[in-house]
């Protein structure tokens, strides 16, 4: 059984409410972002509030909210905003994209996302876990976000996005549709010689040649996290 809450150097994410647990890759894009500089930060499908806290402790300065439909993901996001260090600067919105888009909210300069991805594959019984995994009309989709950041970011601002590479494909098929193209991809590995487990894709307005690296997970030996590792996640994993 998982556990209830994940403890960082800076700051717990209590998560027994939420589909979708703390996992590695999240904490990955959470760590390698490109939230430096900027003033408004949003995380868009939030969950646990991960992203956005992540965010908030790499940049000292910047606002971010975050948008859950979930209803008790939002509330668990909410109360782990609240007991941080960074509360003043963090807001979760218990809506739907489209409901928040209906807000017009100001321009962001960085947006982050953990989509769900589960495209075609057979849907989990739990509903909750379904919402957070899978793709539907009349949940989160990748047109919908795409859209959204197109609709949203700074002349200048990044939409960062994290998907298996098969699913990245089709992201970045309805990102270009609304004119935003990646720029930056990061492949994630489970250890040298695997195939490709996720990709960190960052999307932005002018089209250019997309500068890709590598991240290793582990050595050879699984049980030990590369060096590379260690180093993106030091600031955030207690053991490291």
């Amino acid at each position: 059984m998982a556990n209830s809450y994940f403890q960082f150097k800076q700051f717990r994410v209590e998560q027994a409410h939420c589909a979708m647990k703390v996992c590695t890759d999240a904490c990955v894009l959470g760590a390698m972002a490109a939230v430096a500089g900027a003033r408004r930060v949003l995380d868009i499908g939030t969950g646990t509030g991960l992203l956005a806290l992540m965010a908030a402790q790499r940049n000292p300065t910047a606002t971010i909210e975050a948008v859950e439909l979930d209803a008790a993901a939002a509330a668990q996001a909410a109360d782990n905003f609240a007991a941080s260090p960074w509360a003043e600067r963090l807001r979760a919105y218990p809506i739907s994209l489209a409901q928040f888009a209906a807000t017009h909210p100001a321009p962001y300069d960085h947006i982050l996302c953990n989509p769900p991805f589960f495209r075609q594959s057979l849907r989990s019984p739990d509903a909750q876990r379904t919402t957070a995994r899978h793709t539907a009309n009349d949940t989160l989709t990748f047109t919908e976000i795409s859209r959204f950041a197109a609709d949203f970011l700074t002349e200048q601002g990044k939409l960062t996005v994290l998907l298996p590479p098969p699913e990245m494909l089709h992201f970045e098929q309805d990102a270009a549709a609304v004119g935003l193209y990646p720029t930056a991809r990061l492949a994630l590995h489970h250890r040298p010689g695997s195939r490709a487990l996720r990709h960190i894709t960052a999307f932005g307005r002018q089209p250019q040649p997309v500068s890709t690296q590598t991240l290793l997970l582990h050595d050879a030996d699984e049980a030990v996290y590369s060096q590379e590792f260690r180093a993106l996640l030091g600031g955030f994993y207690l053991h490291l």
